[in-house]
């Protein structure tokens, strides 16, 4: 009888210790990564908790970071990625050979564009190049008409004739924009299934119905021009990331700042111009509601690039966006880039004037400060040269800051201007600064908002270093460095909801239309939407359904979003915020010009706030432990705050304390 007590005992205590490694062994994490031009940062949720780290980028081929940072970890885990990959490729042209198409008599359209001039008064403007060569525009002999109908079809001779141009000239992707085909796709359908035929499943081919199906020929051609021209790029990387990480289960952040899986990434590449931005800007919203915090200017500063952007309890969308010379109509995050980072390289002008970017060191060779073989001065350098980072601090796991570097690089700029190390260096900071609160002033008071009423919070890798400047430029008596600051951009990743977005194009009076009829298309764009979502593995009953609607008057060019309710509180909500935002209201026909979706997956818990050491410390030589500052004490600047991934410098008549979430608050005395 023992015995066999004994034996039960033992079997299931074999069974118990069996789960347990079973469940040590399988424990899903999810992992946020973020790609920069000097490094590639990670964020780890494990059971909740935040585990943070940096390796060196590694810009030829970006994947061999991910993979080399990820190699810490045992076991196959999520990852969320943010990749610069395709705004590199757009922003320096360095895409795939791709053909555009189009109906006839339009073949230049993008390079027409809205005609609007970017140097107004230039005399004798430099030419710029066209977004498509003319060589490699296409016209289909065919026509849809406003309304869906069929204008002229399309012949088999017509179509045979335009199948031999685009094969002769051999493109690596096909972007096809017909007019109208957000009202009927099917001759836009019938030319991309007969390219498809013809140039083979290695030739990357998108719709312009599929990309952007809204009203704008011009907009909706760049976007669908973009997608195919950074289509192949996108494709191949996310295809040597799926191989080195073969195993792993793979998203993308958009710049909405919901994630896709890498299917639907490298089809609509368009769709991540601002993929990294994005989860700086969730990161940044989700630790300041958890402080109290629901309005704020939020300042991104990595390596090559500061962006900034305004949170007034949501994150702020726009179909308005631009990357480089080219509008982007996608929905995207509304926020402000300037090429002004910790690698941002100083030099001087044909005037001998100090200029400040936007070229940058880059991971390699980097600042002069990282001993790796770079000669130019960069912010960074400034920085270090003025003490406001430590001299030998580690930056990332393979590098230490070298200030005598720094001052070397400074003295050899400066005697070509007559500056001495330290004012060139205090100067590079003054216009570091003074870029960065531009910037907020065209997010906040160009957009009728007072900056003093929102919460300056930095974050990125060099954020924390240039807090109390930008402030001190703006007017401002406080700002917030939030926890995990220098890796906040991935921990947004790691935290972002999955989800999909569909727009439609309606194009309909307010009169020829029902609150059906607008049921019915959101009902058909959410159902699209949650298959999707559901082939991820992601359950019906962890997603939520938000719907706007873009109405206009009649012969207007630009809409107003407002959340869709019913047509005729809508209605009256648009005459509403017409006049607030424009003064009057018109006796003309509203018209629908779209509706659009979003279906996102329920946000994922998480504990932000970092681990604290037990023992409290008091600054060294002007120098603390943001881990070992006591619990809302104040200290007096100027001070240097340090952490694994970041670090921040408290100006002279500035304070600054910790919160319970980790945060480092700054106020001016």
């Amino acid at each position: 009888m023992l015995r066999g007590r004994v034996g039960s005992f033992a079997r299931r205590l074999d069974c118990l210790v069996s789960g347990i490694m079973r469940t040590m062994t399988t424990e899903h994490l999810i992992v946020g990564v973020d790609t920069g031009g000097t490094f590639t940062d990670f964020v780890c949720l494990r059971r909740g908790r935040i585990e943070s780290w940096k390796v060196r980028s590694t810009p030829d081929a970006p994947e061999q970071a991910i993979i080399e940072g990820l190699s810490r970890l045992a076991g196959a885990h999520r990852l969320v990625h943010g990749s610069t990959v395709a705004t590199n490729a757009v922003l320096e042209g360095k895409g795939a050979r791709a053909a555009f198409v189009t109906n006839k008599g339009f073949a230049d359209t993008l390079t027409i564009g809205r005609q609007a001039r970017a140097e107004l008064y230039q005399l004798n403007p430099q030419p710029l190049q066209p977004p498509v060569a003319p060589s490699l525009c296409f016209e289909v002999d065919a026509r849809t008409g406003a309304d869906g109908s069929a204008v002229s079809e399309l012949s088999d001779d017509s179509l045979q004739d335009l199948l031999d141009q685009i094969a002769a000239a051999k493109p690596e992707a096909v972007a096809v924009s017909l007019l109208f085909s957000f009202v009927s796709p099917s001759l836009e359908n019938a030319v991309v299934e007969a390219l498809q035929a013809r140039l083979g499943p290695d030739v990357f081919i998108c719709a312009s119905h599929q990309v952007l199906p809204e009203i704008g020929e011009y907009e909706r051609g760049i976007a669908t021009y973009l997608n195919a021209f950074v289509g192949p790029k996108m494709h191949r990387y996310l295809s040597r990331l799926q191989q080195g990480l073969a195993a792993w289960s793979i998203s993308v952040m958009q710049s909405s700042g919901l994630t896709v899986g890498v299917d639907q990434a490298a089809k609509r590449s368009v769709d991540l111009l601002l993929s990294g931005p994005a989860g700086g800007l969730e990161g940044a919203r989700k630790i300041a509601l958890a402080a109290g915090i629901d309005r704020l200017i939020t300042l991104d500063m990595g390596g090559t690039s500061t962006d900034v952007a305004l949170i007034d309890q949501t994150i702020a969308m726009t179909s308005d966006g631009r990357i480089g010379r080219y509008p982007i109509a996608v929905p995207m995050v509304r926020m402000e880039t300037i090429g002004a980072g910790g690698g941002s390289l100083a030099w001087l002008d044909s005037g001998g004037g100090l200029q400040l970017g936007p070229r940058s060191a880059g991971a390699d060779p980097g600042p002069a400060c990282y001993g790796l073989g770079g000669t130019q001065v960069t912010v960074t350098d400034a920085n270090l040269a003025l003490g406001r980072l430590p001299d030998g601090a580690g930056f990332g796991e393979q590098i230490r800051l070298q200030r005598d570097k720094s001052i070397s690089a400074l003295d050899a700029l400066g005697q070509t201007c007559g500056m001495t190390a330290l004012d060139l260096a205090s100067g590079i900071v003054q216009i570091a600064d003074e870029q960065m609160a531009q910037a907020v002033r065209r997010v906040s008071v160009s957009k009728g908002y007072d900056p003093r009423s929102f919460v300056l919070t930095c974050f990125g890798g060099a954020g924390g270093l240039h807090a109390c400047g930008v402030a001190d430029t703006l007017g401002l008596d406080r700002a917030m460095i939030p926890a995990h600051a220098g890796v906040l951009s991935a921990l947004g990743m790691a935290v972002a909801s999955a989800g999909r977005q569909r727009v439609h194009g309606v194009l309909k009076t307010v009169d020829q239309l029902s609150d059906d009829d607008v049921q019915a298309l959101l009902s058909r764009m959410s159902l699209e939407a949650k298959s999707e979502l559901q082939e991820q593995g992601i359950a019906a009953d962890q997603l939520t359904l938000e719907a706007v609607i873009n109405m206009r008057y009649l012969g207007q060019g630009f809409s107003i979003e407002l959340p869709w309710i019913d047509l005729q509180r809508c209605t009256q909500a648009f005459e509403a915020e017409h006049e607030s935002r424009y003064g009057y209201r018109l006796a003309r026909p509203i018209e629908v010009a779209s509706l659009r979706c979003a279906v996102t997956e329920s946000g994922r818990a998480f504990d932000h706030t970092p681990s604290m050491n037990s023992a409290t410390e008091c600054p060294t030589n002007g120098v603390i432990n943001r881990q070992s500052m006591p619990l809302d004490q104040v200290f007096d600047g100027p001070l240097i705050v340090i952490d694994p991934v970041g670090t921040c410098f408290v100006a002279e008549h500035w304070q600054v304390c910790r919160d319970r979430g980790g945060n480092l608050r700054l106020r001016k005395h």
